[in-house]
C-alpha cells in the first residue's frame, strides 16, 4: 500500500530525474553542435538509453499499485 508521503516523494524524485535528463542531454547536444556537428550525432545514445530508464521511472510512479494478497 502506498502512503501519501511516499507518493509525493516518488513524484518529486521523478521531477528531479526528468530535470537532470533534460539538462544533461541538452548540454551534450550543445557540445556536439559547437564542436562536432559535422559527425555522427553521438548524444543520441544518452538520449535513447537514459530515456528508456526514465520511461521505466515514469511507469513505476504512475502505474496502479498491485495488491499483495496471496492466492
Amino acid at each position: 500500500m502506498r502512503t501519501q508521503k511516499s507518493e509525493a516523494a516518488r513524484k518529486w524524485g521523478l521531477r528531479i530525474h526528468l530535470l537532470l535528463y533534460v539538462l544533461s542531454n541538452l548540454a551534450q547536444v550543445v557540445v556536439w553542435f559547437l564542436y562536432d556537428s559535422g559527425s555522427h550525432f553521438w548524444p543520441v545514445w544518452s538520449i535513447v538509453f537514459w530515456g528508456i530508464g526514465l520511461a521505466f521511472h515514469i511507469w513505476s510512479v504512475y502505474s496502479p499499485p498491485q495488491s499483495n494478497t496471496a492466492r
